[in-house]
């Protein structure tokens, strides 16, 4: 009975060591700088709110302004993410999705697009049978 149990610890450890552990998500919030000046605020704050907690990565040039916060091993979607409170310069909290212009999931997205990829690889090969075969018919 005790070699059993140890067995059944021991089994119980090794699954849990290889367990898979959720994949960590990548999100991207576009902010228009017109509407950040307006809010009284800007991206360095807003990435310095974020970046005690999770990885975070800013972008700004000729295009919009662009925040990546990369959230490790979570269940948060585009929308949980846009109901965190950002405090703006003069005091106030608004909430994420009021300030972005834009906010999307980069994990989800590339899931999609991999889907996507596939799909017209595979018509594509389709194409291609149904050519030969038509080729092969029409040939004396």
């Amino acid at each position: 009975m005790k070699k059993l149990a140890i067995l059944v610890v021991l089994t119980l450890c090794c699954f849990t060591g290889f367990a898979k552990d959720p994949e960590s998500k990548t999100f991207l919030a576009l902010f228009k700088s017109s509407e950040l000046k307006e809010h009284k605020t800007n991206i360095k704050s807003i990435e310095n709110q974020f970046s005690p907690f999770f990885s975070t990565k800013t972008y700004d040039g000729n295009s919009e302004l662009a925040l990546i916060i990369e959230i490790p091993s979570c269940e948060f979607d585009a929308c949980f993410l846009g109901e965190f409170l950002v405090n703006l310069g003069d005091g106030q909290k608004v909430q994420l999705q009021n300030l972005a212009f834009r906010l999307f999931d980069l994990s989800e997205n590339q899931l999609l697009h991999q889907t996507y990829l596939a799909m017209y690889e595979e018509s594509l090969l389709q194409k291609k049978k149904t050519s030969k075969a038509t080729k092969a018919t029409s040939q004396p």
